[in-house]
């Protein structure tokens, strides 16, 4: 990818940028993946990757979930992320020792895995994983 700029319109996106975008747009409310499971699921790249085009392009969809294996909210991002987390039911862990630490998300309550019906709809939406029906990826990188 060439430039640090944000496109024009959707039509501007690099193909895997909107593979992942859509990805993102298919975590249902209160549930999360991590870099690397949008990574896996789409069968291609690695976490590197997603939080790349994640940072360049997440603003349009819901970017707080899509989140870092260890469930802290994105640094820089925290009270906004957090806010999301708590309006849609996000299941948190609160930190040890009290306030003054941010909560973390409890991956092990909240990781979506594609669950049922998904792999429909992330074919209606261009996202369908490697290995699914009629909706193999092909491949291509950021």
């Amino acid at each position: 990818m060439s430039g640090e700029s944000t496109p024009d319109g959707p039509g501007d996106l690099p193909e895997y940028a909107e593979r992942v975008l859509a990805t993102a747009e298919l975590i249902p409310p209160g549930r999360v993946m991590t870099y690397g499971d949008v990574a896996e699921w789409l069968g291609e790249s690695g976490p590197r990757q997603v939080g790349r085009v994640m940072a360049l392009y997440g603003g349009t969809v819901p970017w707080w979930r899509v989140v870092r294996a260890d469930g802290v909210p994105l640094p820089g991002h925290e009270m906004r992320a957090l806010a999301h987390y708590r309006a849609e039911g996000t299941p948190l862990r609160e930190p040890r020792g009290g306030s003054g630490r941010t909560p973390r998300i409890d991956l092990a309550a909240a990781r979506w895995d594609g669950g049922a019906g998904a792999v429909e709809g992330a074919r209606d939406a261009g996202a369908a994983p490697r290995g699914a029906e009629g909706g193999a990826v092909d491949g291509a990188g950021v």
